[in-house]
């Protein structure tokens, strides 16, 4: 009986490892898959724009038949929004890099500004469908915490610039929105319109920037 009890154990313990790794090789596959479909939206878009995707041509360029990308992703925009998730992810890596570039709060915020005005041109096809600039922009659920994230680094480098004079939330969000309406506007001048020369727009979004925190430091 003893022996049995054993065998019957030592037989478990073997086997185990097997189950697991196989649990694991289909848990890998299937994010491999999804962020196949990931991948083969942003190529459509970067190739024809955001009008362009539908499921059917993602399915068709990864060779997939329709049904096995609604087990993933239940419509289009459940693709956008994952897709703007992952903009908001990458944005907010780039602020927090520049941020640690610099010791001072407002060199602090130069960088940050200038690497927000840099991904959005770096990554053009995120930053259209993030803020809604030549795309319905989807609708996101508001628990999503990256979505906050951009504004929560910002805002916290301004209070630092601004400590001496204790400001309040308010304030704090008014300087932001100050900072993004130059920023933003820019950057949708450039991306909708012909745009202008990247000497003239380093010198209005330097004097812009600039400007905004010397008058929020006085």
């Amino acid at each position: 009986m003893f022996h049995l009890t054993v065998l019957n154990h030592l037989s478990y313990v073997n086997e185990r490892p097997l189950v697991m790794g196989s649990k694991e090789r289909i848990i890998r596959l299937k994010e491999e898959t999804r962020t196949n479909i990931l991948e083969a939206a942003c190529q459509i878009v970067k190739n024809e724009g955001w009008q362009a995707l539908s499921m059917r041509k993602i399915a068709d360029l990864i060779e997939y038949t329709a049904p096995i990308i609604y087990e993933y992703f239940a419509n289009k925009d459940a693709i956008l929004q994952e897709l703007t998730r992952r903009g908001y992810c990458i944005l907010s890596q780039s602020l927090e890099l520049a941020r640690r570039e610099h010791e001072d709060p407002a060199q602090q915020l130069e960088a940050m500004w200038l690497a927000y005005w840099n991904f959005a041109f770096a990554e053009k096809e995120f930053y259209q469908l993030m803020f809604g600039v030549e795309v319905n922009c989807c609708v996101m659920q508001k628990s999503c915490p990256e979505l906050e994230t951009p504004g929560m680094l910002i805002n916290s480098v301004i209070r630092e610039v601004m400590k001496e004079q204790n400001p309040t939330d308010e304030i704090i969000y008014q300087k932001y929105y100050t900072f993004l309406s130059v920023v933003h506007g820019l950057v949708s001048i450039n991306i909708v319109g012909n745009g202008l020369s990247d000497q003239i727009n380093n010198q209005i979004l330097k004097d812009a920037i600039g400007g905004i925190i010397r008058s929020i430091k006085s």
